[in-house]
């Protein structure tokens, strides 16, 4: 069982190195699109980063709604709980 701020800080990883994102600049309230500039398609790469570090699927109806980090971290904590 994972807590939200160690999934938190697993997201947090993922989007440091596969995006070459400032780690400040990753917190619950920033928006994947409009701070990140995370496109669609780097959006797949992370749900693929994801289900590697869950070893599990997430579903993209799932996904659909994600707007901010914190929305993936509420996603990714309901997978491995």
């Amino acid at each position: 069982m994972q807590t939200k701020e160690q999934v938190f800080g697993s997201i947090r990883t993922i989007l440091v190195d596969m995006f070459e994102l400032d780690a400040d600049a990753i917190v619950l309230d920033a928006h994947l699109y409009d701070d990140l500039d995370i496109d669609s398609i780097d959006a797949v790469d992370m749900v693929v980063e994801l289900k590697k570090m869950t070893g599990k699927a997430i579903q993209p109806d799932d996904f659909k709604a994600v707007r901010t980090v914190s929305d993936v971290v509420d996603v990714v904590h309901q997978l491995v709980n």
